[in-house]
């Protein structure tokens, strides 16, 4: 059962092979006994998930089953959650507990899952290895020694390693999917406005974007099932009719034209990574897709406009926790203006700290115009280019990730090296285009790699069936880590 799709897992519950009590007690042992090594979750409720599963076995027996019923679910810790620690990694929101849900959370109660427990992340989201967590780095289970990518470290480990057969993850600059690829798992950054963002605690509000993560990318569809949707409460979200994103997923590859932009099969990017990405391309072509040579010029401008616009968004979003509300406040301080400074200096990392003062410089008066203005135009100039690509393709594919998962601490005094992890994630934000990421296979020394496929606004489905139909010929997704055995 620990290495069943979700489709299997419903199937199973539905013919009475196996309880959700049993079921999520499977997962919970499970995470009891490897959690340790991996901190992949920050917070597990085992009565509270059993609770749950007992509900869900009896809406089964009632006949008033949906395909999520019964499956347990872990949640990224930036996702509140009613009377649970919503902790966003952070020691500035160590000890709260949520008086409400999240639209994402409460879509999964309503379709019946179980909540498995919140997962360890980069604090507040921001990071490319889950290390920056108040509560300690992720690691990653093909080797411990390595990250899992971030910031949606905990729920890639967590899928990875067979602790939960799915999670959710937010990604603002890759979030997703890098981990995705660091982890040998599938992740999907949707549409921007898909999914919504109420209750989702903010990191850049223009860009954040809930999304799943599993094993399979049929998997991924049953999940934006039940995530996708509007949301009155959060004007960003889309008011679309709802869609099955199942819908293409036997849709044939013949003629399905794929773009091969130049800029993410050049110099910086690993050897390896780019001949096992090529492999999975060629496999594509095999089916009858039409490899398409096109351009994205200003793709190279994106990882500087993006950390000129998340951080200028960030130290406006972060500037809520002062101490004063909720969340952590300074023990000791004189005046007011020194518990604001003590609090925020006690309860924010370093990373946290360093993105806060790059926003606020660039939103500081004489620097607007020179540096957020600019990169607002320059995050424009890249849409233009995405939407001409599409104009003569369907689907542009690549590397998720530069390189494969590096060692522990390899680039802690290095941001700008930690930053260039994102350099071929973030385009699609900046666009607000949907994207995935799929295993393709393995470098030399056993770890995952990462296959992107990107596709224009609302292409979940066209993007979900591609990426099915490939793991219908090839079993990278299914492999375990031998750290984590079955």
């Amino acid at each position: 059962m620990l290495n069943s799709t979700l489709c299997e897992l419903s199937a199973a519950l539905e013919r009475r092979a196996i309880s959700s009590v049993e079921l999520t007690r499977l997962f919970l042992d499970r995470v009891e006994r490897l959690n340790g090594a991996l901190n992949a979750f920050i917070t597990v409720d085992a009565q509270r998930s059993l609770g749950e599963a007992h509900a869900a076995d009896q809406v089964r027996a009632a006949g008033g089953a949906g395909p999520l019923t019964g499956i347990p679910v872990a949640h990224k810790d930036i996702f509140c959650t009613r009377g649970m620690l919503t902790t966003c990694g952070s020691k500035m929101l160590a000890d709260f507990v949520s008086p409400y849900d999240a639209h994402v959370i409460e879509r999964f109660a309503s379709a019946g899952a179980v909540l498995l427990g919140k997962t360890n992340m980069d604090e507040f989201a921001m990071g490319s290895s889950s290390e920056s967590s108040f509560f300690g780095p992720v690691r990653n289970p093909w080797d411990r020694a390595r990250v899992p990518g971030g910031s949606s470290g905990g729920s890639a480990a967590a899928v990875a390693a067979r602790l939960a057969p799915a999670a959710t993850g937010t990604d603002t600059g890759g979030s997703i999917r890098q981990p995705a690829a660091f982890t040998g798992v599938c992740g999907l950054k949707p549409t921007y406005g898909v999914v919504s963002r109420y209750g989702m605690v903010a990191f850049a509000s223009s860009l954040d974007q809930g999304g799943p993560m599993a094993k399979t990318a049929q998997d991924l569809a049953l999940l934006m099932n039940v995530m996708g949707g509007h949301d009155a409460r959060d004007s960003t979200s889309l008011a679309r009719d709802a869609e099955d994103y199942t819908r293409e997923l036997q849709t044939p590859l013949a003629g399905l034209r794929i773009g091969l932009p130049r800029e993410y099969f050049g110099t910086g990017c690993a050897p390896h990574v780019l001949a096992r990405v090529r492999e999975a391309i060629a496999w594509f072509e095999s089916q009858g897709a039409k490899l398409i040579d096109l351009a994205l010029p200003n793709s190279g401008l994106a990882l500087a406009a993006y950390y000129v616009i998340a951080p200028a968004e960030a130290s406006s979003n972060l500037s809520r926790f002062d101490g004063v509300r909720y969340g952590h406040r300074a023990r000791a301080y004189g005046d007011l203006a020194d518990m604001y400074c003590r609090t925020r200096a006690e309860g924010f990392g370093a990373e946290v700290k360093r993105r806060i003062l790059i926003g606020t410089y660039v939103l500081s008066h004489g620097y607007y115009d020179a540096y957020y203005l600019q990169a607002q135009k320059v995050r424009r100039l890249i849409a233009r280019d995405f939407a001409a690509a599409f104009a003569r393709c369907d689907v542009i594919m690549g590397p998720t990730a530069p390189s494969t998962a590096f060692p522990l601490g390899a680039n802690a005094d290095d941001p700008v090296q930690m930053y260039l992890n994102d350099i071929y994630t973030i385009p699609a934000p900046l666009s607000g285009l949907p994207a995935l990421s799929i295993p393709c296979g393995f470098d030399g020394a056993g770890l995952p790699i990462g296959l992107q496929l990107t596709g224009s606004h609302f292409a979940e489905a066209r993007l979900l069936g591609a990426a099915h139909r490939y793991q219908q010929a090839t079993d990278w997704h299914l492999r375990v880590p031998a750290e984590t055995p079955l």
